[in-house]
């Protein structure tokens, strides 16, 4: 009976160790996010996704609407444009964009665009077929420039243990 203990005891700890270590792996292979600080208009923008896809290199970042003024003009151009109840737009917490980058790396095109409010539910969400986006040029300072980098692998993803908790 001991021995039977003993071995469904190892049983468990290994298939435990398993389990740890596999999780551990996603955690560390996931990149993580990015601090890009604050845009002209004083809002604080990370680089949350990025990598390579069927579509080439990508990028998704959020803006944080840390400016009142700022964050009023996209609630009600949210109200205005999409007719969402101004109490549900009001709930305004960040905005997530997800950009593609020409094969030469000096475009980017918006592939959808989600405005969440605190607790992380879409109050608007806006995605771009292949045939309706546009490809622009990226300049000096631009979020889509800071994050090209990350999605061509250029800088390397943050592990998560170097991450401040």
């Amino acid at each position: 009976m001991k021995k039977q203990s003993r071995l469904v005891t190892l049983f468990v700890l290994a298939l435990l160790a398993l389990v740890l270590s596999i999780s551990a792996a996603f955690a560390s292979a996931a990149p993580q996010p990015v601090n890009f600080g604050q845009d002209a208009n004083k809002m604080q923008w990370y680089l949350v996704n990025y990598g390579k896809n069927d579509e080439g290199p990508f990028a998704c970042t959020r803006k944080y609407y840390t400016n009142p003024d700022e964050k009023q003009k996209t609630i009600d151009l949210i109200v205005e444009k999409f007719a969402i109840d101004k109490e549900a737009a009001s709930g305004l917490y960040f905005t997530e964009y997800g950009y593609i980058y020409s094969a030469d790396g000096k475009q980017f095109a918006v592939t959808y665009l989600n405005h969440y409010d605190m607790v992380g539910n879409v109050i608007k969400s806006t995605e771009y077929a292949a045939a309706d986006r546009e490809f622009v040029g990226m300049s000096k300072g631009m979020i889509p420039l800071k994050a090209h980098p990350y999605a061509i692998g250029k800088l390397p993803a943050k592990k998560a243990a170097s991450r401040k908790k």
